[in-house]
């Protein structure tokens, strides 16, 4: 197959381009700077990308930036939050639209380039908090995808069904090397070990009883001490 993955330089899109790759997949990898404020995942993205030989973009959005308003990644007035992924305050987080518009970018790449697919690597614990993971839109993306053009793309998303500690083992035996990810919503030097993203992928590591070489900022509390306090930040 030849594939357009969508590729943010975090832990699961990164998990997705090395299973293609170990497929046999033909690949190209696609970025999108929307004004994020963890644009540095765009490096760790491309970087990667290299590393496997494959070939990487970016399409600069930026000039969208003012009109997906309302969230953390985008708004700096609003902070990011911290704590349990599954917490209602994650919501803010929410980019509005931001999976239809990369995936509708994606699949223009993948016409032009007449390539077979898009991939991206939403998983079920992406559904309760961005209403653009869930089954049902992927589903109807997919079927919109397939008639953007006479040649028909699709929209493959295998991960859909499984938790984020699954794309964690699934990773290391694909020897992804997770330390060169980046996750932190908050774009600083380190990872934060705070926000929303932080904690899941710590507790992603913790129940996939794999190692966590990521560097994380000192002030962060430890995987003990988040156990100890069912991941939830006092």
């Amino acid at each position: 197959m030849k594939s357009i993955v969508v590729h943010s330089g975090g832990m699961d899109s990164t998990v997705l381009l090395y299973k293609l790759a170990a497929d046999g997949d033909e690949l190209k990898t696609l970025s999108i700077n929307y004004g994020q404020r963890h644009a540095k995942e765009i490096d760790y993205a491309r970087t990667l990308s290299e590393g496997l030989g494959v070939e990487h973009r970016v399409a600069d959005l930026r000039s969208l930036t003012e009109l997906l308003g309302g969230s953390a990644l985008t708004s700096s007035e609003i902070e990011v939050p911290e704590g349990h992924y599954a917490e209602d305050n994650m919501k803010a987080t929410v980019v509005p639209n931001r999976n239809m518009i990369l995936l509708s970018v994606a699949a223009g790449w993948a016409i032009s380039s007449e390539f077979d697919r898009v991939a991206y690597a939403a998983h079920s614990g992406d559904h309760a908090i961005y209403p653009d993971c869930r089954t049902e839109f992927a589903d109807a993306l997919d079927s919109a995808i397939r008639l953007a053009d006479w040649r028909e793309v699709s929209l493959y998303r295998p991960f859909v069904d499984l938790t984020k500690s699954d794309v964690v083992s699934l990773g290391a035996k694909l020897n992804v090397p997770f330390e060169n990810t980046w996750s932190c919503y908050k774009g600083l030097e380190l990872h934060c070990g705070l926000c929303g993203t932080c904690v899941e992928r710590r507790e992603a590591f913790h129940l996939a009883e794999v190692s966590d070489l990521t560097a994380y900022a000192p002030e962060a509390p430890s995987v003990e001490e988040m156990v100890a306090a069912d991941w939830k930040l006092t």
